[in-house]
């Protein structure tokens, strides 16, 4: 249905969405979160004005001369599950992605329950859809990414399924891939999609676990468990509006295209046809097009009119995925070789071994021994883990991991390495030793306690650990100071990223919220020449997709504010992480805007606020040399601080 109306109110008509009453049926949260999106992006209105300006230019010149090329669209699926019903099987996955390219063909299965009435408009699209088969690094990727995270639910508000640094997961670049985040979704939503000309970091569709899959595997959220959610969601993220307009049942709105009934509401369960409102008899509403609200089971079409609209889209706004090379495999012979080891739940006697997974491998060979010794123990293991038991308290341990393919097997990765907890945390023989300079550092695991000496006045420990995304924010804490004892953070290459030396036995800790995976070094030592030959230090460094919290010490010691309309930036100036202090009146989504001397928004970062102080970091990196202004808006005021990047 197409009417008449300034461009400008098509966009601000779907304003009205957050004021109508909640269904118990199906719930998309698309024109909830562009109602967001709009008011805090004033710019995103002018930004869809345009691109809908180019859609009718597009839609006018080509609804008679309809273009046939197909675009295949690279997916890449961030499965989000804070429990094992929740981390859905590559099967469901597949039958997901079979739903959405035959529903986009016209070739599902039920295409023959569409009324003849409207069986004349009923059209297949230009677009279809792979998984991903190159990652963002050039890579070979299976297009599905699993994180556990701890959150146990996602609101649609602030996206925070789409940021590693609130419990989900970035985004892949949205110019070269379409984005599906699967996971709990909180509000009784099924899914929400963001509509061309938002923001490349929120980019993409957001699906309700139990909304995935398809005929052959269905998901678990009947009846809305054959995968026409995504269906739907996409073609928001394809141009194509609700089908009736988001009007209510005042038959003023518009979905924008011409050949769908004028629709008085959405429908929901498996209407009779025909289903009049808004004097559209005979023939009534198109209850069973995909972007209504009925039941999986009932939906089955869309019309030439979208497939023409879906076309636009694909050349204008979203034309950089015709040339991405997602769906293309990245030259390589054989099997890969297994990267991104770790060790985590390290004890005296046991350990589990994690490495990042290898495009084709049906197994892995893992191989482990002692620092020095020379036979190999070695195991297999069909995931990307192997827990291992009968170690030695103490000790050094060395591991390495091989890919088995179908037909081919990988060579053994380079070593990974860990220790044992020493039995009590005694530091009787100080395991670590040699390892006074930066070339000597000493691998240790992170999230992990381990104990050493400071033994004699000249004596300075260096250690070293690897972080792997998502897991790229770094806390480094020392503690059971027998004396004075300091700590730096370094990177790889021995440049001072952070020190932490306050006086007397203080815990001393190091937050360096970092935004990429890499190798850093740990510098501990004495000051004044301090030491002690028999009480050991702890230390720990934990790493994690969350930032952790920078605490801002005053001249008294404590940690405060002075206000509750304070402000502080460390450091500043500053070359790449910036951090801000300020107070929260209560626990809320806030943001953080950077803005030029032009008054040009640069940079836009959400914050979860809680209540009473609050430490939020955002990098800089990427930001031109100059001063610049940031807003920090805390759910209760805006917060104005002046920063300089070096």
């Amino acid at each position: 249905m197409i009417k008449k109306f300034l461009l400008g109110f098509g966009v601000a008509l779907f304003l009205n969405m957050a004021a109508q009453a909640q269904h118990p049926h199906r719930s998309c949260g698309t024109m909830d979160v562009l109602n967001e999106q709009l008011q805090n992006d004033p710019s995103l209105k002018q930004r869809m004005d345009q691109a809908e300006s180019a859609v009718a230019a597009y839609v006018a010149e080509h609804q008679n001369n309809k273009v046939n090329a197909i675009t295949t669209i690279p997916v890449v699926f961030h499965v989000l599950y804070n429990t094992t019903a929740q981390n859905i099987s590559d099967a469901r996955i597949l039958a997901q992605l079979d739903v959405l390219n035959k529903d986009y063909a016209r070739l599902n299965a039920d295409a023959g329950s569409t009324p003849s009435a409207f069986t004349g408009v009923a059209s297949a699209t230009n677009v279809q859809f792979c998984l991903a088969q190159r990652d963002p690094s050039g890579n070979a990727t299976t297009g599905i990414v699993r994180k556990s995270t701890t959150k146990t639910s996602f609101s649609s508000t602030g996206n925070p399924a789409k940021f590693s640094s609130q419990g989900g997961n970035d985004a892949w670049p949205a110019g070269s891939y379409l984005n599906i985040w699967v996971c709990n979704l909180s509000g009784g939503l099924l899914g929400y999609a963001q509509f061309p000309g938002g923001a490349a970091s929120t980019d993409g569709v957001v699906c309700l676990t139990g909304s995935i899959g398809g005929p052959s595997a269905p998901g678990t959220s009947t009846p809305y468990h054959l995968g026409r959610t995504l269906t739907h969601e996409v073609g928001h993220y394809l141009g194509l509006y609700h089908i009736w307009g988001d009007d209510g049942t005042a038959c003023t709105g518009s979905d924008l295209v011409s050949d769908t009934p004028n629709q008085g509401d959405e429908n929901y369960g498996c209407p009779v046809f025909p289903t009049v409102s808004c004097s559209n008899g005979p023939n009534g509403d198109m209850f069973m097009n995909y972007m209504d609200y009925t039941d999986d089971a009932c939906m089955n079409m869309l019309t030439a009119g979208q497939s023409v609209r879906i076309d636009a889209t694909m050349n204008g706004s979203r034309v950089a995925l015709k040339t991405s090379l997602g769906c293309t495999p990245p030259t390589s012979g054989g099997c890969g070789t297994a990267a991104g080891l770790l060790a985590t739940s390290i004890t005296q006697t046991t350990a589990t071994l994690n490495w990042g997974a290898v495009s084709g491998a049906l197994s892995y060979n893992v191989q482990y021994r002692a620092v020095g010794a020379g036979a190999w123990t070695s195991t297999t293991s069909t995931t990307t883990s192997k827990g291992i038991t009968g170690l030695v308290a103490g000790t050094n341990y060395e591991f390495q991991v091989q890919a088995v393919c179908s037909g081919a097997t990988g060579t053994f990765s380079a070593s990974g390495t860990f220790t044992t907890t020493s039995a009590g945390g005694s530091c009787t023989g100080d395991i670590y030793e040699s390892n006074n300079t930066s070339s000597t550092a000493k691998v240790i695991a992170t999230n992990t306690d381990i104990y050493a000496l400071i033994g004699t006045p000249t004596d300075v420990d260096f250690f070293k650990f690897t972080t792997v995304s998502p897991n790229t924010k770094i806390k480094v804490t020392l503690s059971q100071l027998p004396f004075d004892y300091d700590v730096k953070l370094l990177s790889n290459g021995n440049s001072t990223l952070a020190t932490s030396q306050l006086g007397g036995t203080s815990d001393e800790n190091i937050v360096y919220n970092a935004t990429s995976a890499a190798t850093y070094k740990v510098r501990v030592y004495g000051y004044g020449g301090a030491f002690s030959a028999t009480s050991c230090y702890k230390l720990r460094v934990n790493v994690s997709s969350t930032n952790f919290v920078k605490m801002m010490q005053a001249n008294d010691g404590t940690n405060k504010l002075s206000s509750a309309s304070d402000i502080n930036a460390f450091p500043n100036p500053a070359t790449s992480d910036i951090a801000f202090m300020y107070a929260g009146e209560m626990a809320t989504q806030g943001s953080i805007t950077v803005t030029d001397l032009l008054g040009k928004i640069v940079m836009t970062v959400p914050v979860n606020v809680v209540e009473g102080s609050n430490v939020s970091s955002i990098n800089i990196e990427n930001l031109q040399q100059g001063v610049y202004f940031v807003d920090v808006f805390t759910g209760t005021e805006n917060l104005k601080v002046k920063v300089v990047k070096e």
